[in-house]
């Protein structure tokens, strides 16, 4: 691992948070592999689980349409921490502002891209 590896996962991951408050529709595409998979395990009322995904068009557009820009300022937490580099792959936590992401990063044809997000709401 390399300060640069460092440096670009970290600039991705924040390509896509910032991206997300800003509605920047570029920022978030520029951070995602086109093939991602972004997912969260809801509870229904009964205790039942469900996955719920979307991918990376989905998360692109929803961000172009004005995603997160709706978060006042003062909430907007974009907290990054590089948990683990392990050649081409790297392992990232983004405390924002409601929810953790967990990010599976890759380093592809050459550029630091998220290829999944497991993510969790934080307790009311």
């Amino acid at each position: 691992q390399s300060a640069a590896d460092s440096a670009a996962i970290r600039a991705t991951a924040l390509d896509y948070i910032e991206g997300w408050y800003e509605g920047s529709g570029e920022r978030m595409e520029r951070a995602l592999h086109p093939e991602l998979a972004k997912r969260i395990v809801n509870t229904n009322p009964n205790g039942r689980n469900s996955l719920g995904q979307q991918g990376a068009m989905t998360l692109v557009n929803n961000t172009k349409a004005g995603g997160g820009k709706s978060t006042p300022a003062e909430q907007r937490r974009k907290d990054v921490k590089v948990l683990d580099i392990f050649g081409n792959t790297a392992s990232v936590r983004v405390d924002a502002s409601t929810w953790v992401d967990y990010l599976h990063v890759a380093k592809w044809n050459g550029r630091w891209v998220i290829v999944n997000v497991l993510w969790e709401l934080r307790p009311q």
